[in-house]
């Protein structure tokens, strides 16, 4: 990928390669948490692609309890972007300037993620980094790779400006139908409840739609290729359907 442009800049482009994609359990951006972290039941791996999947690559990197992932946004960045934007942490209402937000659309389409290192996995020349809490779409291309670095990276008196504190979440609830099919799933996804729980706790509707009292209105994601059906009433997520198959 080429980063800049001669038309807005009096430097050069920077061209980039991805170095692997990562393989999580979001299949589309709709469900994907706003900010790393919220959801440990999302497990996801890196895959290491071209030279830089060389063990010597991530010697000493199990070391490190936590990483500094830099990925592309790739399924926004065909899409540009603007100086004012509208945080779904502010209702959707509020325009902050972009430099001021997490927001995907970016001038350089690049976002940056810390994680739990989980573990790393090397088959003959292949490399497998497993991490905890991405907040990715499944395929997103990688750009590289640092260590968490808590004396440096850790910021005790930082301010957070209108995200200083975490979000209000929702509890969730399934139908006797939803639980028995996953149930069914078990043995394929261990972990699906758990997930599903902690993704639909952050409450993923868009933030126009989150306060609104549409109780027949149902939503749907997908995690990994179960597509997941639920309502919203009185702030409580009700799980009505957990279907295999796109």
């Amino acid at each position: 990928m080429i980063i800049g442009s001669t038309q807005t800049t009096n430097q050069n482009p920077i061209t980039m390669h991805p170095i692997g994609i990562i393989r999580s359990p979001y299949a589309q951006k709709f469900a994907v948490p706003r900010q790393p972290g919220l959801v440990r039941a999302a497990r996801a791996t890196i895959e290491l692609h071209g030279t830089a999947a060389h063990p010597d690559s991530v010697r000493g990197l199990e070391q490190f309890s936590h990483l500094w992932i830099m990925f592309v946004f790739h399924q926004t960045q065909a899409q540009g972007w603007k100086p004012l934007v509208r945080p779904p942490r502010l209702g959707g209402n509020k325009k902050l300037g972009v430099f001021a937000t997490r927001s995907t659309f970016r001038p350089n389409p690049i976002g940056l993620s810390v994680v739990e290192l989980e573990a790393i996995r090397i088959d003959g020349e292949r490399v497998f980094i497993d991490v905890i809490g991405g907040d990715w779409v499944d395929k997103t291309p990688v750009l590289d790779i640092k260590p968490y670095i808590p004396y440096a990276d850790a910021i005790s008196n930082a301010q957070g400006g209108f995200a200083q504190t975490s979000p209000a979440t929702l509890p969730t609830v399934f139908s006797p139908e939803a639980a028995a099919q996953i149930e069914c799933l078990a043995s394929e996804y261990p972990q699906l409840r758990l997930l599903i729980e902690q993704v639909l706790a952050q409450d993923p509707r868009p933030a126009y739609q989150n306060n609104s009292q549409d109780v027949d209105k149902t939503y749907g994601m997908t995690l990994y290729d179960v597509n997941i059906r639920w309502q919203v009433v009185n702030q409580q997520n009700h799980v009505i359907s957990v279907v295999k198959g796109f």
